[in-house]
């Protein structure tokens, strides 16, 4: 597996993010998680998930995790999840703050409805 961008933080920022990767594997178990986009002010990268394409990255900022999709604005999200980057064409994010809890049925409804997305892209 590669290396988990959060492993630098020990925090609740890592918590959330791990309990984003449990939740991922949950729904979507074919789902591969690498880590993309390694810079000097981001040594560790950004974990990012697809299957058939990109499903979501997870990024850990000072106040927040930050969990993006990339088709997001193509999937339906009856528990108003998306809080964030609202105004693109195509993404969509959720910001989670300190003791913010991962809603995980819907959560793991909007990967379900990403990986279906992207397999009927093929």
């Amino acid at each position: 597996m590669a290396s988990k961008a959060s492993e630098n933080l020990d925090d609740w920022r890592t918590e959330t993010l791990e309990r984003i990767r449990e939740l991922i594997e949950q729904a979507a178990p074919d789902a591969v998680e690498e880590v993309k986009w390694r810079k000097p002010s981001n040594p560790a990268g950004v974990p990012t998930w697809s299957q058939g394409g990109i499903l979501c990255t997870g990024e850990t900022y000072k106040d927040k995790v930050k969990v993006t999709f990339a088709k997001g604005a193509s999937l339906p999200d009856p528990s108003g999840l998306f809080n964030s980057s609202l105004d693109g064409n195509a993404r969509r994010a959720i910001d989670f703050f300190e003791g913010d809890k991962v809603k995980a049925t819907a959560f793991k409804a909007l990967i379900r409805a990403a990986v279906k997305l992207n397999a009927a892209k093929k």
